[in-house]
């Protein structure tokens, strides 16, 4: 079965003997290895690369043990340079290796090779790499599978893969299994076993309870406003646990660092600032996220909304959640109120208002996702993405109302 992932591939071609280190990142079996090793690979075979021309070398294979020494992995890949034509070294789980920048640091010294890594999220975070290469390297970040990757290798109609996207997520290995038995397995093994141990191990934590009692209490609760108090109450009142909100805070942190989940802050638009708290959470990884929950809670109006969230990640956008307070008068009394725009997506100087609907059925519902972009004095883009198959329109306010379909199928969605 062949899952293509285009946009990363042209990414890495971008990227292409530009004088830096490449760290491929992400979420561990997100893809990031067959990525290198095998997509583009072929793309330097396919462009005239001798084979020879490409040092691939996977640290964490046995037969590999002797380069986990720094001087032997340096002296190997210095041997296998001949001539003067660029070399490609692709280097699995580099972590692995002691004084890996060192090592890296060296052979960039070298005019002719162009360097790829890749690293396990327990001990190769993004927050590493700015460290030990700043200036030098530059992150790739890979996601897992995107709806319209599944759907590449997904031989069914539109709905039923989105039923099962949402439900067991893009790692590229469930797609692959043929069973929802064997795909549920899969995840709650994984999700034990890799991603809480590699938090674990990382950062040299002793007892997982609280932290996996922290991961279910996120997942319950995906994209509603939140911050450490609020999940400490919530300690308290459903688990009868002490921990304090510091604690918690710092757990965010390492589940933020191993990619498990990701935090959206609040941007206040008409007072052109962030606000401390609350802010929001969402996974990396729909299928994990419900492992955590026994695939219990399938709600999709919150699990769309983070579908969107990923695929505005994807595609390079910073994403905000965007707060609009308005004043009323009503019977000679002002109150005030904070209206919600889901996203604000940027990129660049271009900047989209985004609200995820799940249903529009009514002109009541339609009124209420309508009236915080009709609050915003801007001349940005302004979309609502709704379940409903609808043709793209739109209305006499410039509002973009598309099909979560046409969002997610179309790489271009929001550029027309």
């Amino acid at each position: 079965m062949e899952i293509k992932r285009d946009y990363y591939l042209n990414k890495l071609i971008n990227a292409e003997n530009d004088g830096l280190i490449k760290v491929v990142t992400g979420i561990r079996r997100c893809g990031k290895s067959y990525l290198l090793n095998n997509i583009f690979c072929a793309y330097l075979l396919n462009n005239g690369v001798l084979e020879d021309h490409i040092i691939k070398i996977a640290l964490d294979d046995s037969d590999n043990e002797e380069l986990l020494e720094p001087q032997n992995l340096s002296k190997y890949i210095k041997e296998k340079i001949i001539d003067s034509a660029i070399y490609y070294v692709i280097l699995d789980e580099i972590q692995l290796v002691k004084n890996f920048e060192g090592v890296l640091n060296g052979l960039l010294r070298i005019p002719n090779i162009d360097i790829y890594v890749t690293g396990s999220n327990s001990k190769f975070l993004s927050t590493d790499i700015i460290t030990e290469f700043r200036g030098r390297g530059e992150e790739i970040r890979i996601y897992p599978l995107s709806y319209l990757e599944f759907m590449s290798a997904y031989n069914k109609d539109k709905l039923d893969g989105w039923l099962e996207y949402i439900t067991y997520g893009g790692l590229p290995l469930v797609v692959t299994m043929n069973s929802d038995e064997r795909k549920m397995d899969y995840l709650k093994d994984q999700q034990k076993n890799v991603y809480i141990n590699d938090v674990l191990e990382k950062n040299n934590i002793k007892n997982d309870d609280k932290l996996t009692t922290l991961i279910e209490i996120i997942s319950s609760s995906i994209g509603s406003l939140s911050n450490p108090k609020k999940l400490s109450d919530t300690f308290k009142s459903s688990a009868g646990i002490n921990i304090d909100p510091k604690t918690i805070s710092t757990y965010l942190k390492y589940l933020e660092e191993a990619f498990l989940i990701e935090k959206a802050e609040r941007y206040d638009v008409k007072g052109k600032k962030y606000m401390s708290t609350p802010y929001k959470f969402y996974f990396s990884d729909l299928g994990l996220r419900n492992s955590f929950i026994n695939f219990r809670q399938n709600e999709e109006t919150h699990i769309m909304e983070n579908v969107i969230y990923l695929e505005l990640k994807r595609r390079g956008y910073h994403v905000d959640v965007g707060v609009i307070e308005t004043k009323e008068k009503k019977n000679n009394k002002i109150t005030y109120k904070q209206l919600e725009v889901d996203f604000i997506a940027n990129k660049g100087n271009n900047k989209i208002y985004i609200q995820s609907a799940f249903n529009m059925e009514n002109d009541d519902k339609r009124m209420q996702e309508e009236r915080p972009l009709l609050k915003i004095n801007d001349s940005f883009k302004k979309i609502i993405i709704v379940k409903d198959y609808i043709k793209r329109t739109r209305n006499e306010d410039g509002i973009i109302i598309m099909s979560i379909f046409d969002f997610l199928l179309d790489q271009d969605s929001l550029n027309y």
